[in-house]
């Protein structure tokens, strides 16, 4: 009895050391070659690999956004220096892998991508911006609920380190009174208001305050807007989607004891965002509640509409 045990110990160590197999889909954005070189240790500095976790297969449609020369020139890399196996149907990753990484750049076409995997009951991870439209987000999560398929999106930017130290001090520094988050804020039709690049601003002010934003406003000009958002107990955020002037993410962030002003250093960013996918294909858990994702989408809809409306306050769904 106690060889047995040793054995399946052993057998479950064993098991628990082998990487997880993940495919890629869509190749229309950089994302797609700075994961793989970091989950594959290739062509990067090793302190920015990722273990856990080997890409293995892709699929890309072709892109509203992105060139093709470009979308041709992440498939060669892929292909030929990261040791990845290109297939002609989406459906044909299923058998290959054991996750799925959604990273197409136009956010509009990830519920149909998603969909397809969560069916099947594999945990999916969406690139952002989750969706473009509500409606898509709440099929999303409706689909993973149902099947029982773990579900996680999120920006990269929720993993700064910066952004984590005021989670890790939180014991000394007090809660999040108030945050303001600012990224650059490029539009595109297929990606609409924030959705496109304001996301990783979003995602960071989430990031900091947590779920709760009830009403939004958005002062909106063709060079910048500040949406700001009322949270249910009181606090107040805001964010500023930048389109002239220096290229730059960062916030500020007031504590019960501590405030704290910082740009963001994106050196590590994709490295720490991929610690928690990894753990999420492992454990099948997102580590964003879904719910606090349908808020965000939730939030860059009511600031357009607040847009539209020239700045007036727009109550935001509760989930």
């Amino acid at each position: 009895l106690a060889i047995m045990e040793e054995t399946a110990k052993d057998k479950s160590k064993e098991a628990a050391t082998v990487p997880v197999r993940v495919g890629l889909v869509d190749f229309d954005s950089s994302h797609c070659v700075e994961f793989t070189k970091r989950l594959n240790h290739r062509l990067i500095s090793e302190d920015q690999w990722v273990d856990g976790a080997v890409v293995v297969a892709g699929w890309t449609g072709s892109s509203a956004i992105t060139p093709q020369e470009t979308v041709n020139h992440y498939r060669r890399m892929l292909t030929e220096e990261l040791g990845v196996t290109l297939v002609d149907r989406l459906e044909d990753l299923i058998p290959l892998v054991d996750g799925v990484m959604v990273l197409s750049v136009d956010g509009s076409v990830h519920r149909e991508r998603a969909s397809l995997f969560l069916e099947r009951g594999l945990p999916v991870y969406i690139d952002k911006p989750f969706v473009t439209r509500l409606e898509d987000g709440l099929r999303l999560a409706d689909c993973a609920e149902r099947t029982g398929a773990p579900l996680f999106t999120s920006s990269s930017l929720r993993y700064a380190l910066e952004v984590q130290q005021v989670h890790e001090r939180k014991e000394e520094w007090g809660p999040v009174v108030s945050a303001h988050a600012f990224s650059p804020a490029p539009t595109h039709p297929r990606n609409p208001g924030l959705f496109h690049y304001g996301i990783h601003a979003v995602e960071t002010l989430f990031a900091l305050m947590g779920k709760g934003c009830r009403r939004v406003r958005n002062v909106h000009r063709d060079d910048a807007e500040m949406i700001i958002g009322e949270w249910q107990d009181g606090r107040i955020g805001s964010v500023l989607g930048i389109r002239k002037g220096a290229h730059q993410y960062g916030f500020t962030v007031v504590c019960e004891k501590h405030l704290l002003t910082t740009l963001i250093d994106t050196r590590s960013i994709y490295r720490e965002l991929l610690k928690r996918v990894v753990l999420f294909f492992e454990q099948r858990k997102s580590p964003v509640d879904i719910k606090e994702s349908l808020e965000i989408v939730a939030f860059i809809d009511g600031a357009a509409q607040s847009a539209e409306e020239s700045g007036l306050p727009v109550d935001l769904p509760q989930f």
